[in-house]
């Protein structure tokens, strides 16, 4: 006994003298990259005795600390728990708000690593939420049999350059459904992006529950390209989206195209047709054959009603109204229906965003130009005091091929490869359009060719995380030959996340 008692402390002593592996902090491969990087060169160890200690007050931030935790265990194999407590300690891993940086808006957030703690504190929930997401970056990159992670020491301060930093998903052209939309947001958000467009409607399928027009449904929605069943949205299922989006500090935009890309609206309902020719499905990919009857009273009827049960059940400030590629349409037809539109959705206290073509109609401030095809469009919004979403197609449109020998995707605004998604700044690309003028980035994905889940992730990644990095890191900090090395580094997270991406030979894969 007295051996042991003698033995105890020395055992003690040497634990608790313990030292810190030596790390680097600036050499961790983060995407976005932050904006200010300050290394410590010591470390924190993470393992299955580390715990999360969020302040009892705070809902939201145990919700955050439970996310931390699934992705910690999915990513690392690590088990954390999470206790609430009236007085934040200074050990553990430290989730909190402090309300007084007033630099760093609501996304903004400061981790700090030291030898005892790591503190993620920010103005807003959603500002830890986003620095949680560098925190498992920072440690995602060893295996999982080590059961334990060395993460840098030193302080990141850092705020995203846009306020929207957005994907679209095209649910119309083939359907799916909630469980591959639930994934794609958990994608995103390891990226910080928090925007997600829905794209609901079009000629080939109608993909959300309107009560008070049921045949959108089950008529114009059983259809979809090639001629295989579709399907939908139910009005539960779009708010089980809604929710799970929300817990990850993503907005949901719904979409509904007009008056073109409408056959499956009134293949449902005939007297929308304004085409005056018999409408049947349509499961083939050619665009501009469709448009509503933009003088006929009933179809305002319609859309009133289309926009106040969508706007009922959606939370976010915008509803997109669509408006491209309306080709039969004549030109004061198509500005009428605009302006008659975008009145009914802000009737329902909604802003519209519409694609470029929109801004031929009377928009005024409040409303949103999604920039894909004209920049004189996007220029004439800015002029009549609307913001601008860049989405411009032959840089930010995720169906076009990365080259000729892609297997999927679209070539008709030619081929992106992951350094031309990366290399542009939507605060020069466009003369006349400037970062002030720029809501923020969003890339679509169009499913013309897009069946299957693997083919989501094959066009999307890599060149999403670029689109990413464009939206929250400041243009003169991004660098082409930094962050394809920095990319490399992702493999192991891409691939622990099941997402089957596009090894392009541009990047040094490890």
């Amino acid at each position: 006994m007295k051996n042991i008692l003698f033995i105890l402390p020395i055992i003690l002593a040497m634990v608790s003298c313990k030292k810190p592996i030596p790390a680097d902090l600036s050499s961790v491969s983060l995407i976005p990259l932050p904006v200010e990087v300050n290394a410590t060169g010591s470390s924190f160890e993470i393992d299955e005795s580390t715990i999360i200690y969020v302040d009892e007050k705070s809902k939201e931030l145990t919700n955050v600390a439970q996310i931390l935790i699934d992705n910690t265990k999915l990513l690392t194999g690590v088990q954390l728990t999470v206790k609430t407590v009236n007085t934040l300690p200074k050990d553990g891993i430290i989730l909190k708000l402090n309300h007084s940086d007033n630099t760093k808006g609501n996304e903004g957030y400061q981790l700090n690593v030291s030898e005892k703690s790591i503190q993620i504190s920010a103005n807003k929930p959603a500002g830890v939420f986003m620095g949680i997401q560098t925190l498992l970056q920072s440690y995602s990159q060893a295996g999982i049999e080590k059961k334990s992670w060395i993460v840098a020491s030193g302080t990141i301060n850092d705020y995203p350059q846009y306020t929207y930093r957005g994907a679209m998903l095209d649910v119309s052209r083939h359907f799916f459904g909630v469980k591959t939309v639930k994934r794609f947001i958990d994608q995103m958000a390891f990226f910080k992006l928090n925007t997600l467009h829905l794209h609901l409607s079009d000629d080939q399928g109608w993909r959300i529950e309107i009560k008070s027009w049921p045949k959108l449904t089950t008529i114009g929605g059983s259809k979809q390209v090639g001629g295989g069943k579709g399907g939908y949205f139910t009005q539960d299922d779009y708010k089980e989206i809604i929710n799970y989006a929300k817990e990850r500090f993503i907005t949901v935009i719904p979409e509904i195209d007009m008056p073109g890309h409408t056959n499956a609206a009134y293949v449902a309902y005939p007297e929308l047709n304004g085409t005056g020719k018999k409408a049947d499905f349509y499961t083939g990919t050619d665009v501009g054959f469709s448009t509503f009857d933009t003088r006929n009273e009933n179809t305002y009827k319609f859309i009133d009603d289309v926009i106040r049960e969508l706007a009922s059940i959606t939370e976010g400030e915008y509803i997109h109204i669509g408006g491209d590629e309306s080709h039969v349409t004549k030109k004061d037809d198509y500005i009428y229906f605009i302006n008659r539109v975008r009145k009914i959705v802000k009737k329902y206290n909604k802003k519209m965003i519409g694609w470029d073509e929109v801004a031929h109609a009377d928009i005024e401030e409040g409303d949103v130009v999604q920039y894909w095809a004209k920049g004189e469009n996007a220029i004439l919004g800015k002029q009549k005091s609307a913001k601008i979403l860049m989405s411009p197609a032959k840089v930010a449109y995720l169906d076009m091929q990365y080259d000729s020998t892609t297997h999927i995707g679209l070539h008709w605004m030619g081929y992106i490869e992951v350094d031309k998604a990366y290399n542009w700044d939507p605060a020069t690309l466009e003369e006349g359009i400037s970062k002030e003028d720029i809501l923020g980035v969003e890339s679509p994905l169009w499913t013309e060719t897009v069946v299957t889940e693997d083919d989501i992730d094959y066009l999307i990644f890599p060149r999403l995380i670029g689109h990413a990095e464009i939206g929250w890191t400041p243009a003169e900090k991004r660098n082409w030959d930094d962050y394809k090395v920095r990319l490399a580094n992702k493999e192991y997270l891409l691939n622990t996340l099941g997402i089957k991406f596009y090894r392009s030979s541009l990047i040094p894969w490890k």
